[in-house]
């Protein structure tokens, strides 16, 4: 609920400081994990020509101005993701960033439009040491149970549930036998298509409907293998090429992180940026073109997993925040 104050008044920044300094104990932590792990820290640009190619994320414009006169549209960035692999491509070895990222029109008590972003890549690591990787992390520098709106989960043990065998389990329908096919996965399902509702809103309705909401709740839950029209940047699955290497980290109910086994196969990435394109730019007009530098360190990307992981978002679990405003220093007055 919006405060009459401002953000850094006082009476605000007071009821604050205690999520806040566990936030600040909570990055020290974070940075001896990865420094622990041979990981180097790096810091990539923010406003770039092409700010990510996801569908239904939207980015803040602004523009560079050179110093004869031309200028340049650039983009603050959704992700350092691109960035970060061309470091990969260029032999940099594992890596972390903690990222300020941009996501226009997003603001609730989980959602900020401005937020911080910790990301790292490891070269020849797979889903499986990506999974124990990121428990670890969750180990070393969160307490053994956890609590946040509510929910009390304890990091003993983790649960691992592919995307099939969810919906199978709480929606009742085989979602890759139908995909594609809205029509069959709604009778699956037992629901109505709505009006112009297509096989792919209808998978993110029932996931965010009838899904999530059993998610990470008594313990961490890694749901694995996405359908590969819903993993942009992963790695098939090469023992099932219907699904991709991707997981998503749900802690005390919350989504933290989105995760890749990479896609290092350039002419699939473009054929999947292409039909991504064309799906952002019927919902919202053109925008950045296609970014030819990023798929030429494609090529030249060694075999690697990575991960992206909502560090606000982290703070609240650490901390028991129950709003994302709470771990901000100085949160949009609107949030605050």
């Amino acid at each position: 609920m919006a405060s009459s104050s401002p953000p850094w008044h006082p009476s605000g920044l007071e009821a604050r400081l205690p999520f806040l300094r566990r936030r600040a104990a909570l990055t020290g932590a974070t940075r001896a994990f990865f420094a622990a792990r041979g990981y180097t820290e790096v810091e990539t640009p923010y406003a770039v020509p092409v700010p990510g190619e996801e569908v239904h994320l939207r980015a803040f414009a602004t523009r560079r101005e050179r110093s004869d006169g031309t200028s340049e549209p650039l983009w603050l960035h959704t992700s350092p993701e691109f960035a970060m692999k061309r470091l990969l491509a260029g032999g940099s070895g594992p890596i972390f960033q903690f990222a300020r990222v941009w996501r226009n029109g997003e603001g609730s008590p989980l959602h900020a439009p401005e937020f911080t972003m910790l990301e790292w890549y490891r070269p020849g690591a797979e889903m499986d040491s990506l999974i124990a990787e990121t428990t670890k992390l969750l180990r070393d520098v969160l307490p053994a149970e956890v609590c946040v709106r509510g929910v009390t989960t304890s990091l003993a043990e983790i649960e691992r549930l592919t995307v099939a065998e969810a919906f199978a389990r709480y929606v009742g329908a085989d979602v890759l036998a139908t995909e594609g096919d809205a029509v069959a996965l709604a009778v699956g399902a037992g629901t109505r298509l709505r009006d112009g509702e297509t096989w792919e809103d209808l998978f993110f309705r029932l996931l965010l409907e009838r899904i999530e909401p059993h998610l990470g709740r008594a313990h961490p839950t890694f749901l694995t293998h996405w359908p590969a029209a819903q993993a942009a940047l992963a790695r098939r699955d090469p023992s099932d090429p219907r699904v991709a290497e991707r997981f998503e980290l749900f802690v005390c109910g919350i989504e933290l992180a989105n995760a890749f086994v990479e896609l290092t196969d350039p002419v699939e990435q473009r054929e999947r940026f292409i039909a991504g394109r064309a799906r952002r730019h019927a919902m919202h007009g053109p925008d950045w073109e296609i970014d030819e530098d990023f798929l030429a360190a494609v090529a030249e990307m060694p075999p690697c997993a990575g991960i992206a992981l909502g560090f606000d978002r982290l703070a609240m679990i650490a901390s028991g925040a129950d709003r994302i405003d709470q771990v901000l220093w100085l949160p949009p007055v609107d949030l605050a």
